[in-house]
């Protein structure tokens, strides 16, 4: 269920995103523009704003500017599909913004003593990384990994709502949200590990992975 709900989502976004996509190129702007301008922006929104405590304004143009990792990728897809050199700059540029995001994150809470929420934004940027790492070194391996409850999108969404809540005075939500999201990012690396792993036992002859 959860996974329809994605697909559908993705799918109403990019209704959305496509008139931009296609104004934007015939405006001469290029999809890996796109992508550094997103992640300047990400940049801005976390160390700008969200690391000085500016939550709900910081969470607002963190989420604004996420939303270019689906224009760029459509912007891609109408100019005739991504270059080697644009799906790298694109997954780097997400990495960075990430580390930027979770690590404004985890330097506000130590601002307010707040030593658990630390911990799992720590978690939260370890676990992340890892979601990605286990899903490009199984591509880089020839298998495919599209699996999991908290892809990228999902994790900034979770994070995004817990600060804007707590930017209102729901003190607890951004720690909560926190917590919520290294669970299901752990589970997400166990949902590509497994996934993986019934892969490579096909594709043995013996079926031993």
């Amino acid at each position: 269920m959860a996974k329809i709900f994605q697909v559908s989502a993705r799918a109403g976004m990019t209704r959305v995103v496509e008139p931009i996509a296609r104004a934007l190129l015939r405006a001469g702007v290029t999809p890996n523009a796109v992508t550094v301008t997103g992640t300047v922006g990400v940049l801005i929104g976390a160390l700008g704003f969200g690391a000085r405590g500016h939550l709900v304004a910081g969470a607002l143009i963190v989420t604004v500017f996420a939303l270019t990792d689906l224009l760029d990728g459509t912007m891609a897809r109408m100019s005739g599909g991504s270059t080697r050199f644009g799906a790298f700059l694109d997954s780097s540029m997400d990495r960075v913004a990430d580390s930027a995001v979770f690590g404004a994150v985890a330097y506000w809470l130590a601002t307010q003593n707040n030593h658990s929420g630390v911990a799992a934004a720590l978690l939260c940027l370890a676990a992340g990384a890892l979601v990605s790492y286990v899903k490009a070194r199984a591509e880089g391996l020839g298998m495919t990994c599209n699996v999991g409850i908290a892809e990228r999108t999902e994790r900034l969404l979770i994070v995004g709502v817990g600060g804007i809540l707590t930017g209102v005075g729901v003190d607890p939500a951004l720690e909560i949200a926190l917590w919520l999201l290294a669970a299901v990012s752990i589970f997400t690396v166990g949902q590509r590990m497994a996934h993986v792993y019934r892969q490579a036992q096909q594709l043995r002859p013996d079926g031993q992975a």
